[in-house]
């Protein structure tokens, strides 16, 4: 037992032969049953700790405490002592007495019994001897009994003196009768006992739509319950699937890299049987002219005029009858073709579970497991955290991840795309192609230069994104909607006239262009390209990505209008939006 349980709750003193009744708490033997004794008369039996009601007197469970030694400890006492342990001490005298918590008889004399009714009329509290009259003597039949209560004087008009029976509405107070003539002239005014019929009403109301909220809540915890399972299965069954699906493109892609190497294998054997077949031939023919060199060599040093002229004709013979065919070696075959063939495959790898795991997350992450938000509040939160978001910033952002707090979004218009622009990857990739795409006719159409726009219009914030670029160059920049679409003029060029700005590169170097402004930069060759615009600011800032972030080049400018992020594209070459 812990400590509060060792002490009873009726004398307030350590627990002696302790028993247990239903409800949990422990009382002394003598103390439990001298309490309920009292309560024989009534039937009805109340726990004196938590004031649970028993219509049966329960027979208590006896318990053992660590204040009342056991037969084994007495003995063992006794063993070690020599003599008889010391008697229990003698029980309390009647705990029907008030104690300091308890409400006591306002007629007793001395010390006082506990009080078990008190009167709402005589505004007085009696025990059970003293409340005999209210039963037995007639003038006392109107009198209203309630189980006891403390602080009668609540009761009592403190202004008249007199008991409380009337309820004012206006000003949301009990009042005596008196109250009425003059402090509450006018107001309204109903009797206790109908006001509180009225609360009590109310009260109910109250309390059943609490109840049915608490079932409301309870089923929702249980349904919520459920779900946690749910998704503890769901997730755990993920797990294992997603665990074996990369486990069989894992094997995939190790069979892939058997099939490569055998591919290369098997070429390598072939050119090199080749190679040593027409290299033995060469050694005959190599050993054999030398061979025919060293008789001509004899021939010619022979002093016989005779078998000179004969021979001659014989060796001279024999080698103009024998043509030699010749060996062509390609000077350019290797496996260059194969290793960029599997870079383009990684490349395209890493963009497609790139683009996949953003799927996939934007999928997950719409799926929200409970909510208790508002959903009006909800969608002024996200108004407004888009605004802060895209807010220009007090100062330029100085790393990547500075940066990516502006991402945004971007798609390229089919609606400008130039007619052998092949759009793809959810219209985020341009590539050039030789054959024109079937487009509908739109006068926003580039018709002549190889450039696209995106749909998006950017304007009044901050707003940053990547691009992958391949090939032999391309252009990227921004633009405002009147850019000319027609012809190949400087008009229609993205970056060389006064409403476009852009960053061209190359293998070698990079080149930024402004009307005739145009600014050639050496700068380390990256495949990525992050674009930072603060339109308010008045800044366009091209980025190194690759490797370490490095700033190429900076525009300052004054935009006037909403501007739209364009590409240039060459043959050969593409440029793909990152989503980030």
């Amino acid at each position: 037992m812990s400590a509060d349980q060792e002490i009873c709750h009726l004398c307030k003193e350590d627990l002696r032969d302790p028993v247990s009744i239903p409800c949990g708490h422990n009382f002394c033997t003598i103390c439990l049953k001298t309490y309920w004794d009292h309560a024989d008369h009534t039937g009805t039996y109340v726990c004196p700790q938590c004031r649970v009601t028993y219509s049966k007197r329960p027979t208590p469970r006896r318990l053992h405490s660590p204040s009342s030694p056991s037969r084994n400890s007495m003995s063992s006492y006794r063993s070690r002592s020599g003599g008889e342990p010391s008697p229990p001490a003698p029980p309390s005298p009647d705990y029907n007495y008030a104690g300091p918590r308890d409400v006591g008889c306002d007629i007793c004399i001395g010390r006082k019994l506990k009080a078990v009714k008190s009167c709402l009329m005589c505004l007085a509290s009696y025990c059970d001897k003293h409340l005999k009259p209210h039963h037995e003597n007639a003038a006392f039949k109107r009198h209203k009994l309630v189980d006891e209560i403390g602080h009668l004087d609540r009761q009592i008009c403190p202004q008249h003196q007199k008991g409380l029976e009337l309820y004012c509405r206006t000003d949301q107070m009990c009042i005596c009768v008196l109250c009425t003539v003059k402090e509450h002239k006018g107001h309204d005014m109903v009797s206790a006992e109908q006001e509180r019929a009225e609360m009590q009403q109310r009260l109910g109301a109250t309390q059943a739509e609490i109840q049915e909220k608490i079932h409301d809540r309870v089923k929702q915890m249980d349904e919520l319950k459920q779900a946690v399972d749910s998704l503890k299965h769901s997730a755990q069954r993920a797990l294992q699937e997603s665990e074996k699906l990369f486990g069989d493109m894992l094997r995939s892609i190790e069979r892939m890299q058997q099939e490569m190497s055998k591919l290369i294998s098997s070429n390598k054997k072939a050119a090199l049987q080749n190679a040593e077949g027409h290299m033995e031939r060469l050694t005959h023919e190599i050993s054999d002219l030398k061979r025919r060199d060293n008789e001509l060599t004899q021939l010619s040093r022979t002093e016989d005029h005779i078998h000179f002229i004969q021979s001659y004709h014989m060796l001279i013979a024999q080698t103009d009858a024998e043509e030699l065919p010749s060996v062509t070696v390609n000077p350019y075959f290797s496996f260059g073709s194969v290793t960029k063939a599997v870079s383009e495959m990684k490349q395209h790898l890493h963009e497609f579970s790139n683009e996949e795991l953003v799927k996939v997350a934007k999928t997950v992450n719409k799926m929200p497991f409970c909510q208790l938000e508002d959903s009006k509040k909800k969608k002024r939160t996200m108004k407004s955290d888009a605004a802060e978001m895209y807010k220009s910033p007090s100062q330029p952002p100085s790393s990547r991840d500075e940066m990516l707090q502006y991402a945004c979004q971007l798609t390229m218009d089919p609606n400008t795309a130039y007619r052998q622009l092949y759009l793809s990857r959810g219209n985020r990739k341009a590539t050039l192609k030789r054959d024109p795409q079937s487009y509908s006719e739109s006068a926003a159409r580039f018709d002549c230069l190889p450039q696209v726009l995106c749909k998006e219009a950017l304007s009044g914030g901050a707003y940053y994104w990547e691009v992958d670029w391949s090939g032999e160059g391309a252009s990227l920049g921004v633009t405002y909607k009147g850019i000319k679409r027609t012809g190949y003029g400087d008009s229609a060029r993205i970056g060389y006239n006064r409403k476009s700005w852009s960053l061209f590169c190359s293998d070698s170097s990079y080149s930024a262009r402004h009307s005739k402004d145009q600014v050639e930069i050496n700068a380390p060759y990256s495949s990525r390209i992050g674009v930072f615009l603060d339109h308010s600011g008045g800044t366009l800032s091209f980025y190194n990505v690759s490797e370490n972030f490095s700033l190429i080049h900076a525009f300052k400018a004054n935009f006037s209008e909403p501007v739209y992020p364009g590409f240039w594209v060459w043959y050969e070459s593409a440029v793909t939006i990152s989503q980030l």
